[in-house]
């Protein structure tokens, strides 16, 4: 998606939220904040979840909670594009513990006659946890801390001619979250990634920052937002700035779409997302 399909998606959004206005606002506010809270123990804070750097699973899950992810995505490089693609299925057997499998794929076409692209592949077997260690009525927050496993493999055309698995990634990391009054939600996501490759035995560590400010529309599960991704690798500073909006489509899924703008990359440009997910049972 363009950045300009976005900023008039925002537009047509925000209109919405003003119509909304005509009804008592204490009510539309608190109308989806308490069908979160208050409908059954434990104690879960309704925060906004970020859609391109998501959570494994809400802050404060309870049991039983379910959800399906099929992400498509879109990156312009110098010398490729890059299309992404993700199937995740996470869900909560315990009271706030909230667990995930996920399997991205990227498949890469050279841009022009001299483009140089990467192989295609399913990039990894991502497993990850994730429980939810404090939540704070009186403070409106939630914290929590998760690990992810990633095994990496091998692109497709080297299936057979070696071995499948080329390394790990470890990435542990931790999560605080803030709801700022009935509307605006605040979270950071942060942790390093530390990657071991097989063929050489390297060790290599990066650290990543991601934080979040999103308004939710009163009264609905919508929302507009900016996501941060920053990354520290080796000396070297990366951002991504990524506006997003979250559209209610039926009771049980959801449309997130991201456009991705880059701050500080010397060969990525603009990217768009697209997040259909769907809660069945919930």
């Amino acid at each position: 998606m363009k950045p300009l399909q976005l900023v008039l998606l925002l537009a047509v959004l925000t209109h919405f939220s003003y119509a909304q206005e005509t009804e008592p606002k204490a009510i539309t506010d608190s109308l989806y904040i308490a069908e979160v809270e208050e409908s059954k123990e434990p104690l879960k804070i309704l925060h906004a979840e970020p859609l391109y750097i998501d959570l494994i699973r809400d802050l404060g899950a309870r049991k039983g909670e379910k959800e399906w992810n099929i992400g498509l995505g879109l990156t312009d490089n110098d010398q490729y594009d890059e299309y992404l693609a993700l199937v995740e299925y996470e869900w909560a057997p315990a009271d706030r513990l909230g667990l995930e499998v996920e399997l991205p794929f990227s498949l890469h076409y050279p841009v022009g006659d001299n483009g140089d692209a990467p192989g295609n592949r399913l990039n990894s077997i991502k497993i990850a946890g994730q429980y939810t260690f404090w939540v704070s009525e009186k403070h409106k927050t939630s914290m929590a801390f998760g690990y992810i496993q990633e095994f990496e493999l091998t692109n497709f055309s080297n299936y057979g001619a070696g071995k499948l698995f080329t390394g790990n990634i470890y990435n542990p990391f931790f999560i605080a979250a803030k709801r700022l009054g009935s509307n605006f939600h605040s979270l950071i996501y942060t942790g390093p990634a530390i990657a071991h490759h097989f063929s050489d035995g390297a060790i290599h560590t990066s650290w990543q920052i991601n934080s979040n400010l999103h308004y939710m529309i009163p009264g609905t599960r919508n929302f507009i937002g900016l996501e941060f991704n920053k990354e520290f690798n080796q000396g070297d500073f990366d951002m991504t700035i990524r506006p997003q909006l979250r559209l209610d489509v039926a009771d049980n899924m959801l449309i997130g779409i991201v456009t991705g703008i880059p701050i500080n990359r010397e060969t990525e440009r603009f990217s768009s997302f697209l997040r259909l997910i769907y809660e069945p049972g919930n």
